[in-house]
């Protein structure tokens, strides 16, 4: 509800009934607009739906109470009328006096007699219900119509932040290509840097082969020093040999 049309009797009984906190209650409903509305005015529509809804918890409160009086005095009622025919007997039988069935009917017919405005107290007390419950709806209405295009804003925020993000990031690309291709573009240093690296590798080359021509008689001298070691080592003693040599006597 988020104009003024549907809201005269609404409005009419909310203002009778509170008069100025009625009319603002009435103004938050039809003015409100979830789609343009602030969080000052999410608050205060907040604020309205708590104070109708503490309204509406003491209505139901009324309403039960005028609901239990009409039942029972509808219940009395109907006991002293069934109790009526009794008393009829009695009193023709001389059991119960003249004057305590007068005070009996004159309580039955003020009880028939009071019936009605109870009834209408019940009724008025539900209607004053009903439309504050029609209030507490409208307001939850609207107040979740707000959360939804606040929820729906925060949506949107978040994939604008992310397709900016993304544009940057595509920027930010293009200029390190950019950069890249002006480097490219420059020859002279290009140039340089690459002669500059051949260079060093041909040097390292070449001091590769000197120290390869240098090694080669050294790996030849420990080579031939491995075969002489070889040669000269006396051969592995045998167990059996070794047997032989420790049990055998030694000359006096």
């Amino acid at each position: 509800m988020s104009n003024a049309s549907g809201w005269g009797l609404t409005a009419r009984l909310v203002t009778k009934h509170f008069g100025t906190l009625g009319t603002r209650i009435a103004e938050a409903i039809a003015n409100f607009d979830p789609e343009t509305a602030t969080e000052a005015d999410r608050d205060r529509l907040v604020a309205t739906l708590r104070d109708t809804a503490q309204l509406l918890a003491t209505a139901r409160t009324q309403f039960a109470k005028e609901h239990g009086d009409v039942i029972n005095l509808q219940t009395l009622i109907a006991n002293d009328e069934r109790a009526a025919e009794k008393l009829a007997e009695r009193l023709a039988a001389g059991t119960i006096s003249e004057a305590t069935v007068t005070m009996f009917c004159d309580e039955l017919e003020a009880n028939k007699a009071r019936l009605p405005q109870e009834i209408q107290e019940e009724a008025d007390a539900k209607e004053y219900m009903d439309e504050l419950q029609k209030i507490v709806d409208a307001l939850s209405k609207q107040l979740a119509e707000f959360d939804a295009q606040a929820k729906k804003a925060m949506q949107e925020l978040a994939a604008a932040k992310a397709q900016k993000q993304l544009q940057e990031m595509r920027m930010e690309r293009q200029s390190q290509l950019a950069g890249l291709s002006s480097m490219q573009g420059s020859s002279t240093a290009l140039s340089a840097l690459t002669r500059r690296a051949q260079a060093v590798s041909s040097e390292a080359a070449g001091m590769r082969i000197v120290a390869d021509i240098g090694q080669k008689p050294l790996d030849q001298q420990a080579e031939l020093d491995a075969i002489r070691q070889s040669v000269n080592q006396p051969a592995a003693e045998s167990a059996l040999e070794r047997l032989k040599r420790l049990s055998s006597k030694t000359p006096a």
